[in-house]
């Protein structure tokens, strides 16, 4: 059930911590290796940029993959990520273990993610949201689907448009703007 404009502004208002998964979402979802086994990921400017602002807004950010590497630790401490949890395929009780430690309910959470070991955490907290190209069973369980693949700026879209939502995104505009 995708949500019309009111209802995503009465879910995105108490919206306190955004929560994303990693591949599918920051990434396309591809695992490269070189031959040597090193990792690589591709990851989307823009969303930086996203995390980067809703931090600026006070509001705290996490990463949750069921994975672990090396380049998604780099990437979350060059974000400065409030939240990196590794090797968590329970996405749900990781995310209950944030919202624990921040005092909020999974009410004041947003998380994005693409695929199976989302779909709890998905239906659990207060704003749910999927990729473009996530599994079917996650665009049927969110209510809010972005327009753009994981790994084509999708979480700059969801952030964008919960920033606008809450009223603050034409402030952090202004900031970029020379007039």
């Amino acid at each position: 059930m995708i949500l019309d404009q009111a209802q995503f502004e009465s879910r995105a208002e108490p919206i306190q911590v955004l929560l994303s998964d990693v591949d599918g979402v920051l990434t396309d979802g591809k695992l490269i290796y070189s031959s040597d086994g090193h990792e690589s990921k591709a990851f989307h400017v823009r969303d930086g940029l996203a995390i980067k602002l809703w931090r600026q807004c006070d509001f705290s950010f996490g990463l949750i993959t069921a994975r672990e590497s090396e380049c998604v630790a780099r990437r979350g401490d060059e974000l400065g990520v409030d939240f990196l949890l590794q090797k968590r395929s329970d996405k749900l009780k990781a995310i209950r273990e944030i919202t624990q430690s921040l005092g909020l309910a999974l009410e004041n959470v947003c998380y994005i993610g693409d695929d199976l070991h989302d779909l709890a955490a998905i239906e659990a907290v207060g704003l749910g949201a999927t990729v473009a190209d996530a599994a079917p069973e996650i665009q049927a369980a969110a209510v809010f689907q972005t327009q753009q693949n994981g790994g084509g700026g999708a979480l700059r879209e969801l952030v964008e448009l919960l920033l606008k939502t809450k009223g603050l995104w034409n402030t952090l505009l202004s900031s970029f703007s020379n007039g």
